[in-house]
Protein backbone atom coordinates (compact mmCIF):
# COMPACT_ATOMS: atom_id res chain seq x y z
CA UNK A 1 0.00 0.00 0.00
CA UNK A 2 1.16 3.53 -0.71
CA UNK A 3 -0.45 7.16 0.18
CA UNK A 4 -1.09 9.20 -2.69
CA UNK A 5 -1.65 12.14 -0.48
CA UNK A 6 -1.36 13.29 2.74
CA UNK A 7 -3.22 16.18 4.33
CA UNK A 8 -1.98 17.26 7.73
CA UNK A 9 -4.15 20.00 9.91
CA UNK A 10 -2.85 21.27 13.16
CA UNK A 11 -0.21 18.82 14.49
CA UNK A 12 2.45 20.86 16.24
CA UNK A 13 4.19 23.36 13.75
CA UNK A 14 2.24 21.99 10.98
CA UNK A 15 -0.56 24.54 10.42
CA UNK A 16 -1.68 22.92 7.09
CA UNK A 17 0.33 20.88 5.02
CA UNK A 18 -1.29 19.22 1.29
CA UNK A 19 1.91 16.65 -0.15
CA UNK A 20 1.24 14.00 -3.25
CA UNK A 21 3.87 11.36 -2.68
CA UNK A 22 5.83 9.11 -5.10
CA UNK A 23 5.17 5.30 -4.77
CA UNK A 24 9.01 4.75 -3.14
CA UNK A 25 11.48 6.54 -1.87
CA UNK A 26 10.50 10.02 -0.25
CA UNK A 27 12.36 12.23 1.55
CA UNK A 28 11.76 15.02 3.91
CA UNK A 29 14.79 16.98 4.36
CA UNK A 30 15.64 20.29 6.52
CA UNK A 31 16.84 22.26 9.58
CA UNK A 32 15.87 20.66 13.02
CA UNK A 33 12.24 21.37 14.46
CA UNK A 34 11.16 22.52 10.94
CA UNK A 35 8.18 19.29 11.11
CA UNK A 36 9.79 16.81 9.39
CA UNK A 37 9.23 14.13 12.21
CA UNK A 38 5.68 15.41 12.09
CA UNK A 39 5.25 14.09 8.57
CA UNK A 40 6.14 11.03 9.98
CA UNK A 41 3.96 10.88 12.79
CA UNK A 42 0.99 12.02 11.08
CA UNK A 43 1.28 8.83 9.02
CA UNK A 44 1.81 6.74 12.05
CA UNK A 45 -1.27 8.31 13.96
CA UNK A 46 -3.53 6.97 10.75
CA UNK A 47 -2.44 3.39 11.45
CA UNK A 48 -1.86 3.65 15.41
CA UNK A 49 -3.90 6.08 16.51
CA UNK A 50 -0.80 7.10 18.56
CA UNK A 51 2.24 8.57 18.33
CA UNK A 52 5.67 6.78 18.34
CA UNK A 53 6.64 9.87 20.65
CA UNK A 54 6.73 10.47 24.17
CA UNK A 55 4.46 12.82 26.03
CA UNK A 56 0.92 13.64 26.81
CA UNK A 57 -1.97 13.03 23.48
CA UNK A 58 -2.44 17.04 24.17
CA UNK A 59 1.00 17.54 22.71
CA UNK A 60 0.14 16.55 19.32
CA UNK A 61 -2.46 19.78 18.52
CA UNK A 62 -0.53 22.90 17.56
CA UNK A 63 -1.13 25.72 19.95
CA UNK A 64 -3.97 27.90 19.24
CA UNK A 65 -5.17 25.44 16.52
CA UNK A 66 -8.96 24.69 16.58
CA UNK A 67 -8.54 21.07 15.59
CA UNK A 68 -5.80 18.17 14.77
CA UNK A 69 -6.31 16.44 11.64
CA UNK A 70 -5.04 14.03 9.43
CA UNK A 71 -6.21 12.59 5.49
CA UNK A 72 -4.67 10.31 3.14
CA UNK A 73 -5.68 9.19 0.54
CA UNK A 74 -4.78 5.33 0.13
CA UNK A 75 -3.61 3.04 -2.94
CA UNK A 76 -3.65 -0.63 -2.35
CA UNK A 77 -0.99 -2.81 -4.67
CA UNK A 78 -4.47 -4.46 -5.61
CA UNK A 79 -5.50 -1.47 -7.48
CA UNK A 80 -8.21 -0.71 -4.50
CA UNK A 81 -8.33 2.96 -3.08
CA UNK A 82 -9.65 4.38 0.20
CA UNK A 83 -10.13 7.62 1.76
CA UNK A 84 -9.02 7.80 5.31
CA UNK A 85 -8.65 10.41 7.92
CA UNK A 86 -8.34 10.71 12.08
CA UNK A 87 -8.47 13.76 13.91
CA UNK A 88 -10.16 15.55 17.18
CA UNK A 89 -11.24 18.89 18.17
CA UNK A 90 -12.36 19.82 21.73
CA UNK A 91 -12.16 16.14 22.89
CA UNK A 92 -9.25 13.62 23.80
CA UNK A 93 -11.18 11.10 21.61
CA UNK A 94 -10.41 10.42 18.23
CA UNK A 95 -12.91 10.46 15.37
CA UNK A 96 -11.88 8.01 12.66
CA UNK A 97 -13.24 8.21 9.14
CA UNK A 98 -12.69 6.09 6.08
CA UNK A 99 -14.35 7.20 2.35
CA UNK A 100 -16.16 10.13 4.69
CA UNK A 101 -17.87 7.50 6.78
CA UNK A 102 -17.35 7.42 10.25
CA UNK A 103 -15.73 4.30 11.52
CA UNK A 104 -14.04 2.54 14.88
CA UNK A 105 -10.43 3.26 15.11
CA UNK A 106 -10.05 -0.31 15.25
CA UNK A 107 -11.27 -0.22 11.06
CA UNK A 108 -9.01 2.20 10.62
CA UNK A 109 -5.93 0.92 11.77
CA UNK A 110 -6.87 -2.33 9.64
CA UNK A 111 -7.22 -0.49 6.78
CA UNK A 112 -3.84 2.03 6.89
CA UNK A 113 -0.30 -0.39 7.52
CA UNK A 114 2.93 2.09 8.55
CA UNK A 115 5.96 0.85 10.51
CA UNK A 116 8.52 3.15 11.92
CA UNK A 117 11.93 3.48 12.77
CA UNK A 118 12.88 6.52 14.76
CA UNK A 119 15.40 7.29 17.23
CA UNK A 120 13.82 6.12 20.04
CA UNK A 121 12.86 2.57 18.47
CA UNK A 122 15.80 0.99 20.52
CA UNK A 123 12.99 1.46 23.29
CA UNK A 124 11.41 -1.80 21.32
CA UNK A 125 14.81 -3.51 22.78
CA UNK A 126 15.71 -2.16 25.95
CA UNK A 127 12.52 -0.31 26.99
CA UNK A 128 9.92 -1.55 29.47
CA UNK A 129 7.30 -4.00 28.22
CA UNK A 130 4.60 -2.74 27.33
CA UNK A 131 6.65 -0.98 23.79
CA UNK A 132 6.87 -4.85 22.83
CA UNK A 133 3.32 -5.70 23.33
CA UNK A 134 2.19 -3.05 21.05
CA UNK A 135 4.67 -4.19 19.11
CA UNK A 136 3.74 -7.63 18.85
CA UNK A 137 -0.08 -7.11 19.26
CA UNK A 138 -0.14 -4.27 16.22
CA UNK A 139 1.23 -7.45 14.09
CA UNK A 140 -1.03 -10.12 15.25
CA UNK A 141 -4.42 -7.33 14.74
CA UNK A 142 -3.40 -7.69 11.20
CA UNK A 143 -2.73 -11.42 10.12
CA UNK A 144 -5.39 -12.85 12.84
CA UNK A 145 -8.57 -11.52 12.36
CA UNK A 146 -9.82 -13.16 15.82
CA UNK A 147 -7.28 -11.28 17.50
CA UNK A 148 -9.54 -7.99 18.44
CA UNK A 149 -12.99 -9.65 19.39
CA UNK A 150 -10.54 -11.40 22.14
CA UNK A 151 -8.99 -8.83 22.78
CA UNK A 152 -11.63 -6.50 23.79
CA UNK A 153 -13.56 -9.66 25.46
CA UNK A 154 -10.57 -9.26 27.64
CA UNK A 155 -10.08 -5.76 27.95
CA UNK A 156 -13.71 -5.81 29.24
CA UNK A 157 -13.16 -8.92 31.53
CA UNK A 158 -9.84 -6.94 33.25
CA UNK A 159 -11.87 -3.73 33.69
CA UNK A 160 -14.70 -5.68 35.76
CA UNK A 161 -11.76 -7.84 37.57
CA UNK A 162 -9.81 -4.44 38.45
CA UNK A 163 -12.99 -2.69 39.69
CA UNK A 164 -13.83 -5.64 42.50
CA UNK A 165 -10.68 -4.84 43.49
CA UNK A 166 -10.40 -1.58 44.21
CA UNK A 167 -13.58 -2.22 45.97
CA UNK A 168 -14.31 -2.75 49.86
CA UNK A 169 -15.90 -5.33 50.46
CA UNK A 170 -16.85 -7.47 47.19
CA UNK A 171 -17.42 -11.65 47.97
CA UNK A 172 -16.01 -14.10 46.41
CA UNK A 173 -18.27 -15.49 44.01
CA UNK A 174 -18.60 -11.91 41.77
CA UNK A 175 -14.90 -12.80 40.84
CA UNK A 176 -15.37 -15.71 39.31
CA UNK A 177 -17.08 -15.18 36.26
CA UNK A 178 -14.63 -12.52 35.13
CA UNK A 179 -11.59 -14.59 35.83
CA UNK A 180 -12.87 -17.23 33.52
CA UNK A 181 -13.68 -14.67 31.22
CA UNK A 182 -10.21 -13.57 31.16
CA UNK A 183 -8.93 -17.01 31.42
CA UNK A 184 -10.56 -18.08 28.05
CA UNK A 185 -9.89 -14.81 26.16
CA UNK A 186 -6.01 -14.93 27.42
CA UNK A 187 -5.98 -18.58 26.18
CA UNK A 188 -6.88 -17.36 22.40
CA UNK A 189 -4.54 -13.93 22.72
CA UNK A 190 -1.64 -15.74 23.66
CA UNK A 191 -1.78 -18.89 21.19
CA UNK A 192 -2.59 -15.91 18.45
CA UNK A 193 0.71 -14.48 19.67
CA UNK A 194 2.69 -17.52 20.13
CA UNK A 195 1.52 -18.35 16.32
CA UNK A 196 2.57 -14.78 15.40
CA UNK A 197 6.04 -15.75 16.66
CA UNK A 198 6.93 -18.52 15.36
CA UNK A 199 5.89 -17.26 11.85
CA UNK A 200 8.08 -13.77 12.51
CA UNK A 201 11.44 -15.53 13.42
CA UNK A 202 12.64 -16.90 10.28
CA UNK A 203 11.56 -13.24 8.97
CA UNK A 204 13.64 -11.73 11.82
CA UNK A 205 16.37 -14.43 11.33
CA UNK A 206 16.98 -13.25 8.00
CA UNK A 207 16.96 -9.53 8.58
CA UNK A 208 19.61 -9.54 11.78
CA UNK A 209 21.73 -11.86 9.50
CA UNK A 210 22.02 -9.22 6.82
CA UNK A 211 22.16 -6.07 10.19
CA UNK A 212 24.22 -7.74 13.01
CA UNK A 213 25.83 -10.85 11.42
CA UNK A 214 28.51 -10.99 14.18
CA UNK A 215 25.48 -11.87 16.88
CA UNK A 216 24.61 -15.13 14.76
CA UNK A 217 21.68 -17.15 15.11
CA UNK A 218 18.45 -15.40 16.50
CA UNK A 219 15.78 -17.04 18.85
CA UNK A 220 12.50 -15.35 20.18
CA UNK A 221 11.50 -16.23 23.91
CA UNK A 222 8.39 -14.78 25.41
CA UNK A 223 6.55 -14.57 28.77
CA UNK A 224 3.00 -15.18 28.81
CA UNK A 225 1.71 -13.20 31.80
CA UNK A 226 1.42 -15.83 34.58
CA UNK A 227 2.97 -18.90 35.50
CA UNK A 228 3.49 -21.88 33.17
CA UNK A 229 1.57 -25.13 33.55
CA UNK A 230 -1.41 -23.36 35.05
CA UNK A 231 -4.46 -21.90 34.13
CA UNK A 232 -5.20 -18.13 34.38
CA UNK A 233 -8.46 -18.19 36.44
CA UNK A 234 -6.94 -20.63 38.95
CA UNK A 235 -3.18 -18.68 39.16
CA UNK A 236 -6.11 -15.46 39.14
CA UNK A 237 -7.74 -16.87 41.95
CA UNK A 238 -4.30 -17.92 44.34
CA UNK A 239 -3.34 -14.23 43.41
CA UNK A 240 -6.46 -12.18 44.48
CA UNK A 241 -5.55 -11.67 47.96
CA UNK A 242 -2.45 -9.60 46.45
CA UNK A 243 -4.35 -8.45 44.16
CA UNK A 244 -7.01 -6.40 46.51
CA UNK A 245 -3.47 -4.69 48.76
CA UNK A 246 -2.10 -3.79 44.82
CA UNK A 247 -5.54 -2.72 43.14
CA UNK A 248 -5.07 -4.02 40.52
CA UNK A 249 -4.64 -7.44 38.14
CA UNK A 250 -0.93 -8.61 38.21
CA UNK A 251 -1.33 -12.09 36.49
CA UNK A 252 -2.62 -12.07 32.32
CA UNK A 253 -1.40 -11.37 28.76
CA UNK A 254 -1.38 -7.54 30.00
CA UNK A 255 1.68 -8.73 31.91
CA UNK A 256 3.41 -10.58 28.96
CA UNK A 257 6.63 -9.55 27.27
CA UNK A 258 9.16 -11.15 24.90
CA UNK A 259 12.59 -10.97 24.11
CA UNK A 260 15.52 -11.62 21.36
CA UNK A 261 18.50 -13.88 22.18
CA UNK A 262 21.49 -14.14 20.11
CA UNK A 263 23.69 -16.76 19.95
CA UNK A 264 26.89 -14.35 20.90
CA UNK A 265 24.69 -12.09 22.71
CA UNK A 266 21.69 -14.31 24.84
CA UNK A 267 20.61 -11.27 26.98
CA UNK A 268 19.86 -7.97 25.89
CA UNK A 269 22.35 -6.37 28.49
CA UNK A 270 24.77 -7.48 26.20
CA UNK A 271 23.86 -5.45 23.29
CA UNK A 272 25.60 -2.11 22.81
CA UNK A 273 23.24 0.70 22.08
CA UNK A 274 24.02 0.42 18.31
CA UNK A 275 23.22 -2.71 17.92
CA UNK A 276 19.50 -2.45 20.24
CA UNK A 277 19.21 -0.07 16.79
CA UNK A 278 19.97 -2.25 14.91
CA UNK A 279 18.02 -5.27 16.30
CA UNK A 280 14.93 -2.41 16.83
CA UNK A 281 15.30 -2.24 13.09
CA UNK A 282 15.72 -5.66 12.22
CA UNK A 283 12.34 -6.41 13.97
CA UNK A 284 10.46 -3.87 11.89
CA UNK A 285 10.91 -4.80 8.70
CA UNK A 286 10.57 -8.24 9.85
CA UNK A 287 7.15 -7.64 10.74
CA UNK A 288 6.55 -5.35 7.54
CA UNK A 289 7.98 -8.43 5.91
CA UNK A 290 5.59 -10.84 7.23
CA UNK A 291 2.43 -7.87 6.58
CA UNK A 292 3.64 -8.31 3.07
CA UNK A 293 3.61 -11.68 2.86
CA UNK A 294 0.18 -12.42 4.80
CA UNK A 295 -1.36 -9.39 2.75
CA UNK A 296 0.05 -9.21 -0.60
CA UNK A 297 1.12 -5.74 0.11
CA UNK A 298 3.97 -3.86 1.67
CA UNK A 299 3.31 -1.44 4.47
CA UNK A 300 4.31 2.13 4.29
CA UNK A 301 7.96 2.24 6.17
CA UNK A 302 8.93 5.49 7.83
CA UNK A 303 12.68 6.23 8.47
CA UNK A 304 13.26 9.51 11.02
CA UNK A 305 16.35 10.83 10.80
CA UNK A 306 18.14 7.87 9.42
CA UNK A 307 21.68 9.46 8.80
CA UNK A 308 22.36 9.71 12.50
CA UNK A 309 21.08 6.54 13.27
CA UNK A 310 22.80 3.68 10.93
CA UNK A 311 26.17 4.27 9.59
CA UNK A 312 26.56 4.30 5.44
CA UNK A 313 26.66 1.13 5.00
CA UNK A 314 23.43 0.44 6.78
CA UNK A 315 21.72 3.37 5.52
CA UNK A 316 22.57 1.40 1.63
CA UNK A 317 21.62 -2.08 2.91
CA UNK A 318 18.37 -0.82 4.23
CA UNK A 319 17.47 1.07 1.14
CA UNK A 320 18.29 -1.73 -0.73
CA UNK A 321 16.37 -3.84 0.71
CA UNK A 322 13.43 -1.48 0.47
CA UNK A 323 13.53 -0.81 -2.91
CA UNK A 324 13.81 -4.18 -3.63
CA UNK A 325 10.47 -5.00 -1.93
CA UNK A 326 8.75 -2.06 -3.86
CA UNK A 327 7.80 -0.93 -0.47
CA UNK A 328 6.55 2.80 -0.40
CA UNK A 329 9.31 4.83 2.52
CA UNK A 330 8.89 8.20 4.20
CA UNK A 331 12.51 9.47 5.35
CA UNK A 332 13.94 12.55 7.19
CA UNK A 333 17.07 14.18 7.35
CA UNK A 334 19.06 17.19 7.85
CA UNK A 335 20.45 16.44 3.78
CA UNK A 336 20.12 13.86 1.61
CA UNK A 337 21.86 10.43 2.55
CA UNK A 338 24.21 9.49 0.44
CA UNK A 339 22.95 6.26 -0.28
CA UNK A 340 19.69 7.80 -2.15
CA UNK A 341 21.33 10.23 -3.89
CA UNK A 342 21.68 7.27 -7.22
CA UNK A 343 18.12 5.93 -5.78
CA UNK A 344 15.29 7.79 -7.80
CA UNK A 345 13.26 9.43 -4.81
CA UNK A 346 10.92 12.34 -4.38
CA UNK A 347 12.34 15.22 -2.38
CA UNK A 348 10.74 17.61 -0.16
CA UNK A 349 12.44 20.70 1.78
CA UNK A 350 10.43 21.63 5.09
CA UNK A 351 10.91 24.59 6.84
CA UNK A 352 8.78 26.61 9.37
CA UNK A 353 5.96 23.80 9.04
CA UNK A 354 5.95 24.28 5.14
CA UNK A 355 6.24 21.44 3.11
CA UNK A 356 7.51 22.09 -0.79
CA UNK A 357 8.43 19.45 -3.45
CA UNK A 358 11.75 20.13 -5.29
CA UNK A 359 12.19 17.10 -6.89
Amino acid sequence: MRFERLRIQGLRCLSRVDVELGPGINVFEGPNGAGKTSMLEAAFLLSHARSFRSGAKEALLQRGAPELAVFAELKHDDGRSSRVGLGRAGSPRWDAKIDGEKVALGALVGECAVVCFEPGSHALIAGAAEERRRYLDWGVFHVEHAFLDNWRRYQRALKQRNALLRSATVSDELYQPWEAELSQAAQAIEALRQDYLQQLEPLLSASTAGLLPELGDVELRCKRGWPDGVDLADALQEQRPRDRIRGHTTFGVHRADWSIAFAHAPLREHLSRGQEKLTALACLLAQAALFARDRGEWPVVCLDDLASELDQAHQQAVVTELEAAGAQVLLTGTDLPTPLKAVPHRLFHVEQGNVAPLL
